[in-house]
């Protein structure tokens, strides 16, 4: 079938409009940054290693069980696990650490998402929409925290990335998180940023009374965790990187992607050129 130059212009168009999409998507993303807003705070100390956040994280987002949760053999992150428990022993008990995406307010994800799957909510937290992530797998390759979990198609070799979303539909229409909602010893905290940390510190004040080593995670990590914790110990104890950070060359990738789409749109110039070229010598063969 022949192709006429209009189809490829409009071809040419569509491509270049798919390639621009992503530098504007990057733009609005940015425009929504902050380390204001909601944010959820983790007491490790009231933790009672109950697993109902992990339970109730399954049950909202419709999460298949895959294993029985234990702290002795705890579930890792995964496509199916959002949410989970760090445990540790001390002093012959176990003590654990919610783990979930901490939604920084600079986040690696984010930077180097190429299709805007990943953005910054305006209430603070990091947003996900699956069904624009490409399976580049970037996001799970730079974030500090080893949280994006890649799930690959046996069939098809297509991948996909799941992680925790924040419960960004409950918390729209004024509800908590379902990890929140579900803790029953006041572990897990939900409301302002702002109001957290100054709670945090207030309890950091209490309980370096006799234990010095405690502290505040989050407050300053990443420009701003949208997860915070309060820790009995150091962060790494508690599988926390102590100075976490967005990887330089997460700069370079997004420098390479506004490359990239210059390169890309100035190619499909090309082509277009060589097809009206191409065209041109037929017609004046065929005269």
């Amino acid at each position: 079938m022949e192709i006429t130059r209009r189809d490829f212009i409009k071809g040419g168009a569509g491509a270049t409009g798919l390639i621009l999409l992503t530098p504007t998507a990057m733009a609005m993303a940015k425009n929504s940054q902050t380390s204001a807003g909601k944010a959820m705070l983790i007491d490790v100390t009231k933790c009672v290693n109950c697993w109902w956040c992990y339970a109730a994280c399954k049950e909202y987002n419709q999460l298949p069980e895959t294993v029985k949760p234990d702290l002795e053999q705890p579930p890792e992150l995964s496509p199916d696990v959002w949410t989970t428990l760090h445990p540790v022993m001390k002093d012959d008990r176990w003590v654990s650490r919610k783990k979930a995406c901490n939604h920084c307010t600079d986040a690696a994800c984010v930077e180097v998402c190429p299709t805007g799957a990943l953005s910054y909510n305006e209430m603070g937290f990091v947003q996900y929409e699956k069904e624009k992530c490409s399976g580049c797998g970037y996001c799970a390759e730079f974030c500090p925290f080893d949280v994006p979990q890649m799930e690959t198609n046996k069939v098809t070799g297509v991948a996909i990335m799941n992680k925790c979303t924040f419960c960004c539909d409950r918390v729209a229409n004024g509800e908590q998180p379902a990890c929140a909602a579900a803790c029953t010893t006041g572990a897990i905290k939900y409301g302002e940023r702002t109001e957290l940390i100054t709670e945090a510190e207030e309890r950091i004040a209490l309980l370096r009374q006799s234990n010095p080593g405690a502290s505040v995670y989050g407050i300053d990590e990443m420009q701003g965790l949208h997860v915070m914790y309060i820790l009995d110990d150091s962060p790494e104890v508690y599988g926390l990187p102590a100075d976490p950070e967005v990887p330089p060359t997460t700069t370079l990738r997004s420098i390479l992607k506004w490359l990239g789409s210059g390169l890309a749109i100035a190619a499909i110039a090309g082509f277009g050129l060589n097809y009206l070229v191409a065209r041109m010598r037929m017609k004046r063969g065929e005269e």
